[in-house]
């Protein structure tokens, strides 16, 4: 290899990207209230699920921030860690104020994770061919998080229900559903979440991984796998690193099956980052660690 070429490898092995701060803000809040909604019902016996992905009908998956189970009921959430101020229009639509003055409107917040709801519901109905009677009940519910957020008046007829965090958390703490129903835990384990990719510095993408970039072997059990996906990466970063013909190694773990890698340059996972619009590769000389979600049930594998 010449040194142009290790000099080029070096540098992006050494080349760091920061944290998105608004994105990472959202998901430690998304982080503490799941937290806390494990903690606040688990004497309820209460299921947490984050980052549910469920299928679309118009195309693509959507995602719930949070789907809270427990007998035959179903909490669906939204959360909303704003600060500052909003105001609901009679559109519905959430203005949202912040403290530099801007604002900014979202679209039909109640209505979307309403729609939300309906969809996951049809899809555990079908799944089972429940009658309207066996049907599970299913609660809406935005959660606005931030301690200093200023309220508006709330539209009697918005399509959810409206509460800041301690009122979420008393729900899940009041309300005891009943023993577990499996046919709705197994309907919940059948969606999958995102998969992460950390790179060096600290930035996360979200999004789908298509291929780990590794070799034919182990891209063909990572297509087969029905099971989580962890990895990390060692990279030599120092500046006498140019001189060493195998500067990066990675370990993967499929399932119970592992693997310790040599990386070559020009290694790539190929993945499609959320809010991108199409896929592209991702070197690994950038890459810290990835977390891949398992992937959805075979019944949940169209969109």
């Amino acid at each position: 290899m010449s040194f142009l070429k290790r000099l080029t490898w070096l540098m992006e092995r050494r080349k760091k990207y920061p944290p998105d701060d608004i994105h990472r803000a959202g998901d430690l809040a998304e982080m503490r209230l799941a937290k806390l909604s494990r903690a606040a019902g688990r004497d309820n016996g209460w299921k947490i699920y984050e980052s549910v992905r469920i299928p679309d009908p118009d195309g693509g998956r959507r995602e719930i921030d949070m789907v809270i189970i427990g007998g035959n009921s179903i909490l669906i959430v939204e959360q909303k860690h704003w600060a500052g101020s909003f105001r609901i229009n009679k559109e519905h639509h959430f203005i949202q104020k912040r403290k530099n003055g801007d604002e900014h409107s979202h679209d039909g917040v109640a209505d979307r994770i309403a729609r939300k709801a309906r969809l996951l519901a049809e899809l555990h109905q079908q799944r089972l061919g429940l009658a309207s009677e066996e049907e599970p009940d299913v609660r809406v519910i935005v959660a606005m998080t931030h301690h200093r957020l200023d309220w508006p008046r709330i539209p009697e007829d918005l399509a959810a229900e409206m509460v800041n965090e301690k009122g979420f958390l008393d729900i899940i703490k009041a309300v005891n559903p009943g023993k577990p129903n499996l046919d709705l835990i197994e309907t919940l384990e059948g969606f999958n979440t995102w998969d992460e990719v950390h790179l060096h510095g600290g930035l996360m993408n979200k999004g789908d991984v298509f291929e780990l970039g590794l070799g034919s072997d182990i891209d063909t059990i990572f297509a087969q796998r029905e099971c989580e996906v962890t990895g990390s990466a060692d990279h030599k970063r120092g500046l006498l690193a140019i001189f060493d013909k195998q500067p990066s190694k990675a370990s993967i773990k499929i399932g119970k099956k592992n693997a310790d890698v040599t990386l070559a340059q020009g290694a790539c996972i190929n993945m499609h980052v959320v809010g991108e619009p199409k896929p592209r590769k991702i070197p690994w000389a950038r890459i810290d660690k990835i977390v891949l979600s398992k992937p959805p049930a075979e019944w949940n594998r169209s969109g």
